[in-house]
């Protein structure tokens, strides 16, 4: 259903303001409001839309007896629409060929309709439309047209017969009649008058078909009424009006000297004519213009005037955009709206008086009531135009920011302006108050930050700082935010590719984030539009880009939660989040849509904007939402209030499977950390602490909280770990250059995650190098392929940003050194393979001594970086490249001592532009490629310095270069990479300036399946290794022309993962809407479903294969998003079966133990059971409604009931229904539910973990329960005792869970990136690191033999090193064989 209804328009015209009619019972009036027609009753103020047209309405006409209306939209060729009036729907849409239609007609029996408008050259054209068999569902046809080099201001069907008309316009009236499919037309003989400038017409009221008694009315800007004979085709009379004179208004039969009344409109009933004037009068006359009868003064021209059909009142308009009626009867005056006369660039709402604010291009400052939307209060600032605006959320108090600079704020209780601000010398384009109210901001142009103190009424500035705000980012009402608690203030700046946070109070800079980097997809650079913050306890910011996507970001850290892609067609240039949290608003290309601000659903989208829409916004009480640009939109906003809400004080905490991706979690130690570097840390911290009043109780809690890491993390010891990590899926497509080959020995390793992963290609085995707690962000090998360098971000506690150093031959980590406090973006070994140089987002360059891994030198560099590389030709010289510059640097030696000098900074070509050096490469001799962010290679000779040719490579960025003699290879991300032969480039170099492009040829291209993040080759550019940001790595063989996947993964989060009945494969599913099958032998790739627009939530394979793998009875079955169930047959790779039991997203799917049927929970807590034989859904469970389902899962027949088969369903809200089931007798019995207590107010937490619940193998009538509760525990469940008979205490909340079936362990994963393999009951834990993330997946195989943990993209498939026999299952006291009776009767 739609979330939004539009409510009210505040607006009137937007084309013209000539256009206003009543309706035929006298009760409402019909205009355009821009691209909308609004019909509004006169009595209540209740407003109807006509909504359809996509640019304004730029003319209306009604038929005799107001039930058809007919609309032309302006532009070329301008679109005519036939509603029905009653109904409201559009009977009929058609192109004129017409430009510029100006004006429509309709005859009294609504069987014609007659427009005039412009033709392609300029000229005048006049058509009339066959519109009687429209309502019978007929289409509309041309009757005829004419083209003319007259002027037409009016044109209207005589309501006696539908072939004849009257025209007017400057220097003519003419009569018009359609015969014989032709239209002709003769002038009316004006004699004298023929100069005069007529501007509308109309008839004589009356009903008969007599042209002896027909006459029509013409006025002119002069003053002067024609009155013309229709029959005769002359004038009968003429008059002019006069200015009022002392005695009253007086007309004359002829013309005199001085002015007349120019009048723009005239309306004629059967008693009397209404004129509206240029000078701002409504007057009302008798038919002889004898002298006025009653007049009205307006403020502004009048442009239209119109007398109802009941004759007691009279409609106008005026081109201020006012709209109001003259009651005859009794005098008085009724202004139906007010609106602006330009567009609306800003408003700002308050919910305590319920007022609303808006700025203007027409250079006024409104207030309005939000009630009745009625107009309060208007300012005029006469030589400035206001731009920003703002209300003080406590007091009456009104802020405005105008183009000259000043910020003025106004008590609108006084009426009285209370102080002017001059911080700034050009226009505001941001101004904000503070939620508190304490504090209030303002930005400018010049990029000017002003802070001001709100304390007292007058407020007065505490700290400007300059350039802060970015100058290019465009100006907008929403340009600073501040979040909900009055703490953080965000803009864009200092350019507009990055987005600040600051302290509020203080203007302190807190955070940085550079959007450009976030998207290694973009084929551009991105930059930031708009922001916003989400409710407080979310703590995130919404960033809109110029990419049209939506950047969710921590605000805290600046780590990139999730993104939505593509918003609007354009930019999004307003955004707005609800109160609670649950709904997104973002306005562009002149719709506004409403999003679901998790994303699980697809926006809705509304229109009625004719122009970009400036702002969008909730009200205070979150009832409506308002949306301006050319009008003001008044919409009711539907949505149901959140079911349950806590209190306003304690926001509800979502289940961790509800929430995505948040800020990475505080990582644990690949290894056992050493006492004595957790003491010297304590010592560190405890020099710090001597200068804190309590500091004993600081050392205190440090040595308490080493204590607590010590005894969390329980690292096997070495030799008798149980499990041992086999394989990994993924790759790391987020990072950059994070792959390694080295053709000659072999070696070939790249990244997933933290670990780095050295596979051997002609087997496919693994080896894992474990030592980085982050992901790692970039590799690099030494020429000899004896030594690994690898780059990760800052582990929690560090300051700096962590490289490794790995000896090839054992994978030992033999240093760990720290300097950049970003990421790393780039490293390289020197030819001699003596110095390594590392480039960090931080704008420094660090060389290390490879010997010994001493930092040598360290510079910092005043633009952003973005590669480096040593030359070929000497171990002394290195070239880094960045924005719009290549940086040539030299080591000086002195000593003992090396430093980084910088020898020559040259600019790029300038034929380029601002431009963006994003890779390079060293070539043959004395060539230096590098690219460019706009698909340009440009060719340097390393002697002089300088670039002497360039060409055009690609259409969007180059991010990897490499060169081998003759022959250069570039990957962008357009997914392409190309093999360039350049052996004439040598030549060319000769040439200097000089050198063309043309000898440069593409010799291959290979479109894959991602931006190119990562590329190694043999010497000879034959063969190679290429990675993508699809997590994907290819091999590359440009003789054969081929490209073979070797590795990939998921780009995006795994939802699930299981494994095949006969342990030969295994299949996972993620959020890009991917199930994917596995083999577990060769780790590769076998089968991949997609669906597309999707994410796919839950997956399950079929049990109990009857033959062995490639039959026909394997099966997956996975769950969508949109409420679907997939049915995958894997021999066949087709989809079988599709079917929608939910309305709502899936969070859990399986089979029943004899693969008959599928359970399936969702989003709402509901669980499905269907069948895959007849795709029926066949029962609805709703005992969990209104909390998600975690987890269902199957005992095995032998531990349920007799004749059954036992299952059970946990949803988020920590309950657990355990079910007995028959589904041959149509059998669902509930035979328990369990309930399991939490504390009511969660500390510490940024999301509730799952809970989740499984049978237990080795305790039959037992299950396993983890969750958020009292406790940090594991729980063990007797559902014959009906009570916990036994608790394991976990370090952490569970974030995952797994049970052997073969031995009695079981598997939990933690947010904090930590595996625990738990034997039970409670005894020794082994822990294993290994993830960069959360652990939020886990799953044993059917043997027990292995075990699959995911954390975000990557998964990783574990061994247990020696696996239990049958043995291990008996039990002290129990008989092998002996199977127990789980319960006696099920109760009901």
């Amino acid at each position: 259903d739609p979330i939004l209804k539009l409510r009210m328009i505040i607006g009137f015209g937007g084309y013209s303001t000539r256009w206003v009619l009543w309706t035929r019972n006298n009760a409402a009036v019909v205009y355009p409001c821009h691209a909308v027609i609004v019909t509004l009753q006169i009595q209540t103020g209740e407003q109807r839309f006509f909504t359809g047209h996509t640019d304004k309405v730029s003319a209306l006409a009604f038929n005799g007896n107001s039930t058809l209306l007919a609309s032309a939209q302006a532009g070329s060729p301008s679109v005519v629409r036939l509603w029905d009036f009653p109904t409201g729907s559009c009977l009929s849409v058609f192109k004129t060929h017409v430009h510029s239609l100006s004006s429509l007609s309709f005859s009294y029996s609504g069987a014609v309709l007659c427009g005039v408008g412009k033709d392609g050259h300029g000229k005048t054209m006049v058509v009339v439309w066959n519109t009687a068999q429209v309502t019978r569902g007929g289409e509309v046809a041309v009757l005829a047209k004419a083209h003319t080099d007259v002027d037409i201001q009016a044109l209207k069907i005589a309501f006696f017969d539908d072939t004849r008309m009257v025209s007017c316009g400057r220097d003519n009236v003419r009569l018009w009649r359609v015969r014989s499919g032709a239209l002709r037309s003769c002038p009316i003989n004006l004699g004298e008058y023929h100069s005069l400038e007529f501007t509308d017409l109309a008839f004589e009221e009356g009903h008969t078909a007599e042209l002896s008694f027909l006459y029509s009315f013409v006025c002119s800007k002069s003053g002067h009424v024609l009155e013309v004979d229709y029959k005769n085709v002359c004038m009968k009379s003429v008059r002019r009006l006069l200015p009022a004179q002392p005695q009253g208004c007086q007309w004359q039969d002829k013309a005199s000297s001085g002015p007349g009344i120019a009048i723009n409109s005239i309306s004629i009933s059967s008693t009397f004519c209404a004129t509206g004037s240029e000078d701002g009068y409504l007057r009302l006359w008798p038919l002889d213009f004898s002298a006025v009868v009653l007049e009205a003064e307006h403020e502004a021209p009048v442009s239209s005037a119109c007398i109802s059909p009941d004759s007691h009142k009279v409609l106008c308009t005026t081109t201020a955009g006012n709209l109001g009626y003259l009651d005859i009867q009794s005098r008085d005056y009724n202004t139906l709206m007010r609106s602006h006369e330009d567009s609306v660039l800003a408003f700002s709402v308050e919910g305590i008086w319920k007022q609303m604010a808006t700025v203007s291009q027409d250079n006024t400052i409104r207030v309005w009531d939000l009630v009745s939307m009625q107009q309060l209060y208007d300012f005029t600032a006469a030589d400035e135009m206001p731009c920003a605006v703002a209300f003080h959320p406590t007091q009456q108090i009104l802020a405005c920011g105008f183009d000259s600079g000043m910020v003025r704020t106004f008590s609108l209780a006084a009426s009285d302006l209370l102080v002017e601000h001059k911080q700034h010398r050009t226009a505001i384009t941001g101004l904000a108050f503070s939620p508190d109210g304490n504090f209030m901001f303002s930005s400018c142009l010049q990029g000017t930050l002003a802070l001001y103190s709100c304390m007292v009424q007058k407020s007065h500035v505490l700290r400007v700082l300059g350039n802060v705000v970015a100058r290019d980012a465009g100006s907008g009402p929403d340009a600073l935010v501040v979040s909900g608690d009055s703490r953080l203030l965000a803009f864009v700046g200092p350019s507009k590719y990055v987005v600040t946070v600051m302290e509020a109070c203080s203007l302190d800079e807190l955070l940085r984030v550079d959007i450009s980097i976030l998207d290694l997809n973009s084929t551009a650079l991105d930059s930031a539009v708009k922001v916003c913050f989400a409710p407080v306890p979310q703590g995130e910011l919404l960033v809109s880009t110029s990419s049209n996507k939506i950047l969710v970001l921590a605000a805290k850290t600046g780590r990139l939660v999730r993104e939505v892609s593509p918003v609007h067609k354009l930019s999004c240039s307003s955004l707005a989040l609800s109160k609670d949290g649950r709904y997104l608003l973002t306005a562009g290309d002149k719709v506004i849509k409403v999003w679901d601000y998790q994303m699980h659903a697809f926006s809705q989208v509304y229109i009625g904007h004719s122009e970009p829409v400036r702002q969008v916004a909730f009200t205070p009480d979150q009832r409506h939402v308002i949306s301006v640009g050319d009008a003001i939109f008044l919409w009711d906003f539907l949505a149901l209030p959140a079911e349950r809400s806590l209190p306003a004080s304690s926001e509800k905490l979502k289940d961790a499977s509800e929430t995505p991706r948040q800020t990475v979690p505080l990582p644990l130690l690949s290894s056992p950390p050493c006492l004595d570097d957790v003491c010297v840390f304590a010592r560190m911290l405890l020099m710090w602490a001597l200068n804190v009043p309590d500091w004993a109780i600081l050392l205190e809690l440090i040595l308490s909280q080493c204590l607590f890491f010590l005894q969390s993390f329980l690292c096997p010891p070495a030799g008798s770990e149980v499990l041992k990590l086999k394989a990994v899926i993924g790759y790391n497509g987020n990072g950059r250059g994070n792959m390694v080959w080295n053709p000659d020995t072999g070696f070939f390793a790249y990244t997933c995650g933290c670990v780095i992963v050295v596979e051997d290609l002609h087997s496919g085995s693994q080896n894992h190098w474990l030592g980085h707690a982050e992901e790692i962000s970039t590799l690099a090998v030494s020429h000899d392929a004896q030594v690994l360098a690898s780059a990760s971000g800052k582990k929690n506690g560090d300051s700096c940003c962590q490289i490794c150093i790995w000896n090839v031959q054992d994978g030992v980590c033999t240093a760990s050194v720290f300097h950049h406090k970003t990421q790393v973006q780039a490293m390289a070994f020197s030819q001699d393979d003596r110095f390594l140089v590392t480039l960090g987002d931080d704008q420094t360059i660090a060389l290390w001594n490879t010997y010994t891994y001493e930092l040598m030198s360290s510079t910092c560099i005043s633009e952003p970086v973005h590669d480096v590389a040593f030359s070929p030709l000497s171990h002394r010289e290195l070239a880094c490249v960045g924005k719009g510059v290549m940086m040539f640097w030299l080591l000086e030696q002195q000593g003992s001592d090396v430093n980084l000098k910088q020898v020559h900074r040259a600019p790029a070509p300038d034929m380029l532009g601002l431009v963006e050096l994003t890779s390079l490469c060293y070539g043959a001799d004395t060539l230096l490629y590098s690219g460019t962010n706009s698909g340009q290679i440009c060719v340097w000779d390393t002697e002089t310095n300088c670039c002497f040719m360039m060409w055009e490579a690609d259409e969007g960025e180059i991010g990897v270069l490499v060169c081998r003699r003759n022959r250069l290879v570039s990957g962008s991300n357009t997914k392409r990479i190309r093999l360039w032969a350049v052996a004439a480039v040598q030549e060319l170099r000769l040439k200097g300036p000089d050198a063309r492009s043309s000898s440069v040829l593409l010799e291959y291209e290979i479109t894959l399946d991602g931006t190119i993040v990562s590329a190694a080759f043999d010497d000879s550019l034959e063969m190679g290794i290429v990675g993508t940001t699809a997590g994907t790595l290819w091999y590359i063989n440009w003789t054969e022309s081929t490209s073979i996947r070797l590795i990939s993964g998921h780009k995006n989060k795994v939802t699930e993962v299981c494994f095949s009945p006969d342990e030969t494969h295994c299949a996972t599913c993620g959020e890009d809407g991917s199930v994917r099958i596995w083999s577990l032998d060769s780790m590769e790739l076998v089968v991949q479903f997609q669906v597309l627009n999707q994410s796919c939530q839950c997956l399950a394979w079929k049990p109990r294969p009857i033959v062995v793998w490639g039959a026909e009875s394997q099966h997956v079955v996975a769950g969508y998003s949109d409420g679907t169930i997939r049915v995958f047959s894997i021999s066949r790779t087709e989809m079988e079966l599709k079917m929608h039991p939910h309305a709502v997203a899936l969070t859990a799917i399986a089979y029943s133990t004899d693969g008959e049927m599928i359970l399936s929970g969702g989003k709402d807590g509901l669980v499905a059971v269907s069948s895959p034989r007849t795709g029926m859904t066949i029962r609805i469970l709703a005992d969990h409604k209104g909390s998600p389902i975690t987890w269902v899962c199957f005992c095995y027949r032998d531990f349920g009931v007799e004749g059954g088969e036992l299952w059970l369903a946990t949803s988020s809200d920590r309950r657990v229904s355990v079910w007995a089931s028959d589904w041959l007798k149509d059998k669902c019995e509930l035979l328990d539910w369990l309930s399991f207590p939490a504390p009511t107010g969660p500390k510490g937490l940024s999301s509730l973990p799952p809970s989740l619940a499984a049978f237990c193998p080795w305790e039959h009538g037992t299950l396993v329960y983890i969750g958020f509760g009292m406790q940090k525990e594991a729980l063990f469940y007797s559902l014959r005792k009906k009570q916990v008979v036994e608790k394991i205490s976990l370090p952490y909340f569970a974030t995952s869970l797994s049970l052997s079936p073969a031995a009695r362990f079981m598997a939990v994963g933690f947010d904090e990136r930590l595996l625990r393999l738990q034997h039970c009951p409670a005894s020794d834990a082994q822990d294993y690191a290994g993830h960069d993330d959360t652990v939020h997946l886990c799953r044993f195989s059917p043997s027990g033999r292995r075990l699959l943990t995911a954390s975000h993209s990557a998964v990783l498939v574990w061994e247990l090193a020696s696996p239990p026999g049958p043995a291990a299952l008996l039990q002290p006291g129990r008989k092998a064989g002996a199977r127990p009776q789980l319960l006696g009767e099920a109760p009901a």
